[in-house]
């Protein structure tokens, strides 16, 4: 009777399982992306992730089933349901970001389609999400054929190919250019990308990028052309090249019944055509030049029998064994935004000054009239005039010698400028803003937020910080600035990581930069200060940290775990560099190489603030070191090795007793020199002791009242641990103070003086679009959105919300696009009460508290999803 009743039991359960779920069109699932990409061709990877977001009506509404399916086809998804690679059936978990492939084992040039669908905690099922496709790159197992070609001594080469289909399918077409390139088939430019590929550090490591070129073949005879450039592929540089000129691999695989067949490579058997584009800068510092353009010798139609006409020869071909070509795991840069000018102004005969009212980083395009034969126009391109109105020279210059023509069009092909300002010399005609045109290019990411209050100048700033963002985030990492240097410094990167993620969707961007960090290590785990790393670069431990640093936020911001999988090896060998330069149990100066110089602390901090004193540049490197140690604990602790975590957490603990000890001074109070970074980063990396820290930041806002004039007095490094610091403690009327002065230095200054990107340096010397300065943007959404992310719930699947709102606020609107979906954070403040707005994402969770000032009886909070 008992087992019977059980038996009874048990089957019910089984029936109410099937059936106790209902489809409801209510949740749709959204955002599906595989290593943090859409549909992406070709992986460098056969264990990829998958990503979705989830919309519902439903507050409570919480993912608890998913289901997976991975085919070799979509109509065996569609049609018959089945799923060849991996069928996850039903797993009971609310996990969805960077959920881990665990199919059959995928091997180079596997192609999947995928789906998912949900059962969420109130009875409801999803229908399947819409099905998505990725793809295995060439990897080691099948590497890419075909040899690099080139014609010597030619920088802006067509390399071309005629070939016959007897049918057309499913085609993708391989590209491994050391340089930048166009492809064209029948005659039609090859997608919408733009001076690819990414960079990478061309001593070991080259880029495969992957298009389906399906819709461009046709049956029967068909024609490829690629127009290559050489980019960072010239001696110059100081990356180890072995061709003179621009070089390039092709492989075209076509998919029938299921398998990949080669039907063309790159091989002797192509032929090339010099072309009227060359560089006119080595691309060193200063020295990037820009493009030399004879229209008569270009192409003005790209269809194989216009081409015939053209003088051509067999093209070289060159073995590059040191290479690894690895596929590209980044977007490519697109253009994002076309601009037209505000004023075109006559400086002499034939000379004009064009102002585009805005600066950004990208390419200039001219319509001209009636040119004469040969006639050669010079274009220059500056960021600022100088402080009586003249153009500046910075190094960036084209030329375009005209066909004779009624209308002819210069354009920028592979090369790009900084700028604000054009000059263009012997050009007869006054040009019209129609027929002008600056186009903002950078790395085809998403914008992920978005942020406005009741203060015109915290907005203003946040919008110069937030397009700064896209003008350096470039090819798949991000530059100090575009046109001095165009450098991927550490330092740079360490100061705006936060910002960028937390701004932009910019995953991939990082496990492509890092990539480069990781490539560009020396015997012994030496690292560089900027990365690709063709040539020295100044900096300090600050820089090299980047390497840690990143890798972790890439970790926290984005659930993203493969950087610290990745990197975590190679990141104790930097550590392990450390320890060798280090006596008495604190990192001393390591030398000057080839591939780094300087050893500094803050870098372009406000004249008067001396970051260069050797006791602060002391004090500094060893707070980087402490703040490794930390996060390496936490890394070891997400890879489950809890005996490294520990080692690392005592490494720490021994060495923050010794920067107190040692840089301490218990009669002023004070770190090192007192400066506002000398005393904020002990504080922010729990240094300084309890019972010391109320005095230490008592005398850091004294100091900054009256030494500083409550001014922000931080460089580059300063900026996001001073904005960090005041975050963590909720000084936000500290912050606020400091943001709304508007004499120098500050960013209100900046603004003040034309800016629309921030500069160089404060007092807007050098480069008026760069990298220093960044890292205040995080400040708008942790602190006056009080949007943060649980460290332990990375990706924001658990978010702390506490807005901090300094006196003269009424209100605010605060939005981040996180992994799960977007999480909003509305305030305003009347009679006061504060009335709280809360949107959240499916999936995720918030811990809310009254902003200081404010009992919780006093705060009304709507939520939403």
């Amino acid at each position: 009777m008992t087992n019977s009743f059980a038996l009874l039991s048990l089957c019910l359960l089984s029936v109410l399982t099937s059936i106790g779920y209902s489809k409801s069109k209510n949740i749709k699932l959204y955002d599906l992306r595989c290593e943090n990409l859409i549909n992406p061709n070709a992986l460098d990877n056969t264990s990829p992730h998958f990503s979705w977001k989830i919309k519902s009506p439903g507050r409570e509404m919480r993912q608890q089933f998913y289901e997976i399916q991975v085919a070799s086809d979509s109509i065996t998804l569609l049609e018959n349901r089945q799923a060849d690679f991996w069928q996850s059936n039903k797993i009971a978990s609310d996990a969805s970001v960077m959920v881990p492939y665990a199919g059959k084992p995928l091997a180079s040039r596997s192609l999947c389609y995928w789906r998912v669908r949900i059962w969420s905690n109130q009875g409801e099922q999803s229908d399947w999400s819409d099905i998505q496709r990725f793809g295995i790159g060439l990897l080691k197992d099948q590497p890419m054929q075909g040899e690099y070609i080139g014609l010597k001594g030619v920088h802006s080469p067509l390399l071309r190919k005629n070939f016959h289909l007897d049918a057309v399918a499913l085609s993708f077409l391989h590209i491994n250019s050391l340089g930048y390139y166009e492809v064209y088939i029948n005659g039609k430019k090859v997608g919408s990308d733009v001076l690819s590929p990414a960079v990478s550090h061309l001593n070991n490591r080259s880029l495969i990028n992957t298009y389906d070129v399906s819709g461009y073949l046709r049956k029967g005879e068909n024609s490829i052309v690629l127009w290559l450039g050489t980019g960072w592929y010239k001696k110059t540089t100081g990356f180890n090249v072995a061709f003179d000129g621009a070089l390039v691999r092709a492989q075209l695989d076509i998919r029938n019944t299921g398998h990949w067949q080669t039907k063309l490579v790159s091989d002797s058997s192509w032929e090339g055509s010099v072309t009227g584009y060359a560089d006119t800068g080595p691309w060193q510092a200063l020295q990037f030049g820009g493009e030399r353009v004879q229209a008569s010798r270009n192409p003005t139609d790209m269809d194989a029998i216009a081409l015939n006409h053209r003088s051509w020869s067999p093209v070289s071909t060159i073995a590059l064994p040191d290479i690894q070509a690895s596929p590209q795991m980044t977007e490519p840069n697109r253009i994002q935004a076309t601009y037209r000018p505000i004023s075109i102004k006559q400086l002499r005969d034939s000379t004009w000054l064009i102002d585009m009212g805005k600066t950004l980083n990208g390419w200039f395009e001219l319509d001209m009239k009636d040119l004469k034969s040969d006639q050669i126009v010079v274009f220059d391109y500056s960021d600022a005039l100088d402080s009586a109105g003249n153009f500046m020279q910075q190094g960036q210059r084209d030329s375009y010698m005209a066909l004779g023509l009624h209308r002819e069009t210069f354009r920028n092909k592979f090369n790009h400028h900084a700028f604000q300002y054009i000059k263009i010399s012997n050009l007869g005609h006054r040009p019209k803003k129609k027929d002008v045109k600056a186009h903002l290019i950078h790395t085809n990411f998403r914008q992920t937020s978005t942020f406005l209050c009741s203060d015109p100048d915290l907005n203003a700033i946040h919008t110069m910080i937030q397009y700064t963002m896209r003008c350096l985030s470039f090819s798949g990492y991000m530059v100090d600035c575009p046109h001095l240097e165009r450098a991927g410094y550490g330092g740079d990167g360490n100061s705006s990581t936060n910002t960028l993620q937390t701004m932009f969707a910019s995953s991939p961007l990082f496990v492509n930069w890092l990539q480069a960090w990781s490539d560009s290590m020396r015997e012994g785990g030496s690292l560089p200060h900027v990365a690709p790393n063709p040539g020295a670069g100044g900096g300090g431990p600050y820089w090299c940290s980047f390497f840690i640093m990143a890798s972790w936020r890439t970790y926290v911001n984005y659930q993203d775990p493969r950087l610290i999988q990745r990197h975590y090896s190679a990141m104790k060998q930097w550590l392990s560099y450390v320890e060798r330069y280090s006596r008495d149990g604190l990192l001393t100066r390591w030398p000057d190489t080839k591939y780094r110089d300087w050893f500094l602390g803050d870098w372009l901090a406000p004249a008067g603030v001396d970051a260069g004193a050797a006791r602060s540049v002391d004090l500094i490197s060893n707070c980087v070191v402490s703040e490794c140690l930390a996060t390496m604990e936490k890394i070891a602790t997400v890879l489950r090795l809890p005996q490294e975590a520990q080692d690392f957490a005592k490494r720490k603990e021994k060495l923050d007793a010794l920067i107190h000890q040692v840089f301490f001074n218990k009669e002023t109070n004070q770190y090192a020199t007192g400066s506002q970074l000398d005393m904020s980063y002990p504080m922010l990396l729990g240094i300084t002791p309890k019972a010391s820290y109320a005095k230490v930041k008592q005398q850091l806002l004294k100091e900054s009242t009256e030494k500083y004039n409550n001014h922000i007095a931080v460089g580059l490094v300063g900026v996001p641990i001073l904005t960090q610091w005041a975050t963590d403690n909720n000084t936000v009327d500290f912050m606020y103070t400091m943001l709304k002065q508007r004499d120098y230095p500050g960013y209100l200054f900046m603004l003040d003086h034309g800016a629309s990107t921030t500069w160089e340096y404060w007092s807007g010397e050098r480069s008026r679009i760069h990298n220093c300065y960044n890292g205040i943007g995080t400040w708008f959404y942790q602190a006056i959105g009080g949007i943060r992310v649980d460290e332990n719930q990375p990706g924001y699947k658990h978010i702390l919300i506490t807005p901090q709102i300094p006196k003269g606020l009424t209100w605010a609107k605060t939005a981040i696009e996180t992994p799960y979906g977007e999480v909003k954070v509305d305030w305003s403040i009347k009679k006061h009460k504060l009335k709280l707005d809360i949107t959240l994402p499916v999936g995720s969770t918030a811990t809310v508290k009254a902003p200081a000032g404010f009992e919780m009886k006093d705060v009304t909070i709507n939520y939403h999803h």
